[in-house]
């Protein structure tokens, strides 16, 4: 079982405003906050954006080694539309727009949102009871 995830930042003001609006859209509170960072929690995980004195100042690179996105399941396809749209007026762009919303194949529901520092977030729509 995931514990918690922590994301290091370059700007922490900037993926405050755009990541950590997400979070505390999709239902997490925040838990803590300190002079370089602050965390996010929801039920017994949390997340954690930081950017303290080791970060490295660049924009990140999904596709580079190491993390490239985090995906989030939402109730319903109504949903995943609301937040995706709310997300364009907080530093997030539509990836794969032309595509939207079957980037990832006919019978998965998702948007796929990049911040300005370079993070890619999935919303995915849960299947409705009956689908796979």
């Amino acid at each position: 079982m995931l514990h918690h995830l922590e994301i290091w930042v370059d700007d922490l003001a900037t993926s405050t405003a755009s990541l950590g609006w997400l979070l505390t859209r999709l239902g997490y509170r925040i838990q803590s906050q300190w002079d370089n960072g602050i965390s996010y929690q929801h039920g017994s995980h949390y997340i954690v954006l930081e950017s303290g004195p080791d970060v490295l100042h660049e924009l990140h690179d999904r596709r580079l080694p190491g993390l490239n996105h985090l995906a989030f399941s939402l109730p319903s396809a109504q949903l995943v539309e609301t937040v995706a749209s709310d997300a364009l007026n907080h530093g997030f762009t539509m990836m794969f727009a032309d595509k939207h919303p079957h980037a990832g194949g006919p019978d998965h529901y998702a948007a796929y949102l990049e911040d300005q520092a370079g993070f890619e977030v999935e919303l995915v729509a849960a299947p409705a009871p009956g689908e796979n």
